[in-house]
């Protein structure tokens, strides 16, 4: 929730919620970039992107040539790039990344994959099975069945992020069951593969449940991913969000753990 003295101040200078709530993290992330604890990971990092090339996903979005220094600073530094299963089975080492996209933007296919394929890096990417099962009913810009077919047929590993990205800490269990184990399905009738990992949508500590935690077990999914590392919730394996913000500075802080315990402000 924004606070008054904040949502007073926007009035006052014109800014609509998006906008402080931008401005927000970009402060945040940039003073923990220099003050933030660092925090070790020895069992390696999981890195979650969103999209590569669309202005209109916000704080989500990173431009392509960022996300290839990104990618090139990290093999740079010395880190080694590994299947998220990897690290989320606990065989990860200190220097291991992986990366993983949600929600299934075109830009990833169009940006992302050539920059991965370039220099061999495996990836996983979490779709949206609603938004592919009836285009329109999410927002635009997202890829296609046949888009994602070609993708698994790639190489990149497929799991769910529910069928209409719901926040599971604000839905019924039975709510939570269909979305679970209807995007399950669709994506094994489309891809012919049943999924075993699951992104949580939105990912912060509020947006997951206990009883979607045993939904998701009884779907048939072994690995469930959020984010915020440090406050993830039981059961769940954390990702470092990487932002639109995320320039040198940043993202070296990110790679050292800076923003473990650090959730998005909505």
């Amino acid at each position: 929730m924004i606070p008054g003295p904040v949502k007073s101040l926007a009035r006052t200078v014109g800014l609509t919620r998006p906008r402080v709530a931008a401005a927000r993290m970009a402060c945040e992330r940039a003073t923990l970039a220099v003050a933030g604890t660092r925090r070790e990971r020895p069992g390696g990092r999981v890195l979650c992107y969103h999209s590569v090339g669309q202005p209109e996903c916000g704080v989500n979005d990173v431009t392509p040539g960022r996300f290839r220094h990104q990618i090139e600073l990290a093999l740079r530094l010395g880190y080694r790039f590994v299947p998220a299963a990897t690290i989320a089975e606990g065989n990860g080492e200190a220097w291991d990344l992986a990366i993983t996209f949600d929600d299934g933007w075109r830009s990833v296919l169009e940006a992302a994959e050539p920059i991965l394929r370039d220099h061999a890096i495996p990836w996983t990417l979490f779709v949206v099975s609603g938004w592919l099962d009836r285009p329109g009913s999410g927002p635009g810009g997202v890829l296609s069945w046949r888009e994602v077919e070609a993708l698994a047929s790639a190489g990149a590993e497929i799991g769910s992020h529910s069928v209409t990205h719901p926040d599971f800490g604000r839905i019924s269990p039975e709510r939570a069951a269909e979305e679970l184990e209807g995007s399950r399905r669709s994506i094994a009738a489309r891809l012919g593969l049943r999924p075993e990992s699951f992104a949580i949508p939105l990912g912060q500590s509020a947006n997951w449940t206990p009883d979607a935690a045993r939904a998701a077990q009884y779907a048939g999914y072994r690995i469930i991913y959020a984010q915020a590392v440090e406050t993830r919730p039981l059961g769940t394996i954390g990702r470092s969000f990487v932002t639109h913000f995320d320039n040198d500075l940043v993202f070296g802080a990110l790679l050292k753990g800076a923003y473990d315990a650090w959730e998005e402000w909505t």
